[in-house]
C-alpha cells in the first residue's frame, strides 16, 4: 500500500441540494439524494452534457456559472466536515507523511469549505483543483499532479476517495485507494479495486498498519 494521503473529500450535502434545486428549475426534477447518486465526484463541466441529454436541450447561457456561485455562497456559511477528517489529516502530518487534497471542486469552493471549518492554515499549499489540469476525475491527471507536487511517485501514493470517478482516477493513476463508504459496504467501489472502510476515524489506524506492512 502506498504511503501518501492524496485526497480527503468533504460530503456535498449542501451542494447536492442546490444542484437538485437548479436542475428541477430547468426541467430535470431531482432530489438531493438523487443528485448525489448521479453526480458524486463529478465536476460541473462534466455534468453539463449529462443534463443536456436528459432535458433534450442546451442549458441556458451562464447556467454553470450561476450554479457555481450559488454553491459557493452556501458553502461560505455552511460546509459540514466529515467526522474524523480533520483528525485524519493531523494524524498523517504527525507521521511525517506528505499529503494533498485533490478535488474536482473549484479553488474558490475549496477555499470556502476550508475557511468555514477553520482549516485554511492546515490545508495551505496542499490543494489541487481539476481546473488546474487537463481533465478532472475520472482521468488520473489530478492525482498525478498532486503526487508530483509532493515529489512522490504514483506507486507510493495512497488515495482516500468516496466516489466512482475518484476511485477510477486513483486506479488509472496507478495508486492504491481506500474507499470511504460510510453508508454501505463499499462493494461498488471495491469492485473497481479500492479497499472500503466505513468511518474516517478508522483512517489513522489503517495508515499506521500500512506503514508497518510496507516497512
Amino acid at each position: 500500500m502506498g504511503h501518501e494521503l492524496c485526497a480527503v473529500r468533504q460530503h456535498g450535502r449542501i451542494a447536492n441540494r442546490i444542484v437538485a434545486e437548479s436542475l428541477t428549475e430547468v426541467g430535470m426534477p431531482m432530489s438531493a439524494a438523487e443528485s448525489q447518486d448521479m453526480f458524486l465526484g463529478m465536476s460541473l463541466t462534466n455534468m453539463v452534457p449529462i443534463i443536456e441529454r436528459a432535458i433534450g436541450r442546451t442549458l441556458p447561457a451562464g447556467w454553470t456559472r450561476s450554479l457555481a456561485d450559488r454553491i459557493l455562497a452556501a458553502l461560505s456559511v455552511d460546509a459540514p466536515l466529515i467526522p474524523g477528517a480533520r483528525e485524519a489529516l493531523q494524524a498523517t502530518t504527525e507521521l511525517g507523511l506528505p499529503w494533498r487534497i485533490a478535488s474536482n471542486s473549484s479553488p474558490e469552493e475549496m477555499a470556502a469549505k476550508f475557511a468555514a471549518n477553520r482549516m485554511t492554515e492546515l490545508v495551505a499549499g496542499r490543494t489541487h483543483s481539476a481546473r488546474d489540469v487537463a481533465a478532472g476525475k475520472p482521468a488520473p491527471d489530478l492525482f498525478l499532479a498532486a503526487a508530483a507536487s509532493a515529489g512522490i511517485a504514483p506507486e507510493y501514493c495512497l488515495v482516500v476517495e468516496d466516489s466512482l470517478p475518484g476511485v477510477r482516477a486513483a486506479i488509472a493513476a496507478g495508486m492504491d485507494c481506500l474507499a470511504h463508504a460510510p453508508h454501505d459496504d463499499g462493494a461498488v467501489l471495491a469492485a473497481l479495486g479500492a479497499w472500503p472502510f466505513h468511518a474516517m476515524s478508522e483512517f489513522p489506524a489503517l495508515l499506521r498498519s500500512a506503514l508497518r506492512v510496507g516497512a
